[in-house]
């Protein structure tokens, strides 16, 4: 089942209004590729390529999209240039990687486990810790009791941060001072949700990629802690994304998932930029579902993604 029931007019008038620079960039250059044009041919076909491109989906998925639209041009002969847009929604729309429907997805649902523990991932700046907050908002929202725990030691702004978020959205918060052991922190906020009966522990982590090999030891023991309270935890690895970043969120998921098992990514600042062509090519490169786009700073801008939604969204004219 897909998550389109999600959408509600509210939700559909937010993700048009997240989108709209994305949206005026693509139809600005879309309308200029068909000017003047009778049916789909190289020509039409070249400039597409560069249109995809500009908009941060990526060579590679950019030249997957343009091989599917040749291969829909010589099985039906002649496409017409107006039609453009509507193969693009179809064909886009097959290539993002969408998460089945699942209790996490519908923030009021009962969870297959209690408490439901999601850890977090992703570099400073990427919109990590609004993140947190807007989740924990929704789940609280539904009727859920969200503990939060503060494992990015790193940095005390990002203890400070998580805390005044956490006030915002009404939710306890499990900290140690700067400079404790990340696991450690990770291990009292589980053991935490467990004593304290709560029904969802998000957990912080530290978005230092200057090296992987400690970025990997780090998120694997963050997780072998977590298994000694809940042998199942954590239940979710979502992965935080910049998309106003456009090129180098690819390679910050390429470094993550590297890292560790991600089980699916937030794609945050879509609303501020042109480059909303990237959660495409992120969704079809690395096969993970894209599960939340983050579309505004207030803590209820977190859409939970839906491709037929985000696509239509993404080709529809106006506002």
């Amino acid at each position: 089942m897909a998550l389109l029931g999600f959408f509600s007019r509210e939700n559909k008038e937010s993700l048009n209004k997240g989108l709209q620079k994305t949206k005026e960039s693509v139809f600005v250059k879309l309308s200029r590729v068909v000017a003047g044009k009778s049916k789909v041919d190289d020509e039409v076909l070249d400039n597409l390529e560069d249109v995809l491109v500009s908009s941060d989906v990526g060579v590679e998925t950019t030249l997957k999209i343009i091989r599917m639209i040749n291969e829909r041009v010589a099985r039906d002969k002649y496409l017409n240039a107006g039609e453009l847009n509507k193969i693009l929604k179809e064909e886009i729309a097959a290539l993002l990687k969408t998460g089945e429907f699942t209790p996490e997805s519908d923030f009021s649902a009962p969870l297959k486990s209690v408490p439901h523990v999601i850890l977090i991932v992703g570099v400073n700046g990427s919109g990590k810790t609004t993140t947190i907050a807007k989740l924990a908002h929704k789940y609280k929202t539904a009727g859920k009791n969200v503990l939060l725990g503060a494992a990015d030691t790193f940095r005390a702004a990002a203890i400070d941060q998580l805390q005044i978020w956490a006030e915002r959205a009404g939710v306890n918060v499990v900290k140690q001072q700067m400079g404790s052991d990340p696991a450690s922190v990770a291990f009292d906020s589980v053991r935490s949700g467990v004593a304290g009966g709560y029904d969802v522990v998000i957990v912080d982590t530290a978005g230092r990629l200057h090296n992987k090999v400690n970025l990997m030891a780090e998120l694997s023991k963050i997780k072998r802690v977590m298994e000694k309270v809940l042998p199942d935890a954590p239940h979710e690895v979502l992965l935080v994304l910049d998309g106003s970043t456009g090129q180098n969120a690819f390679e910050q998921a390429k470094q993550f998932t590297a890292a560790t098992s991600i089980t699916g990514i937030v794609i945050t600042k879509l609303d501020g930029t042109a480059k909303g062509g990237v959660v495409i090519g992120i969704s079809d490169q690395f096969k993970i579902p894209v599960k939340y786009i983050g579309i505004g700073e207030k803590i209820d801008d977190l859409v939970v993604f839906n491709r037929t939604e985000f696509v239509d969204s993404l080709f529809t004219s106006g506002k």
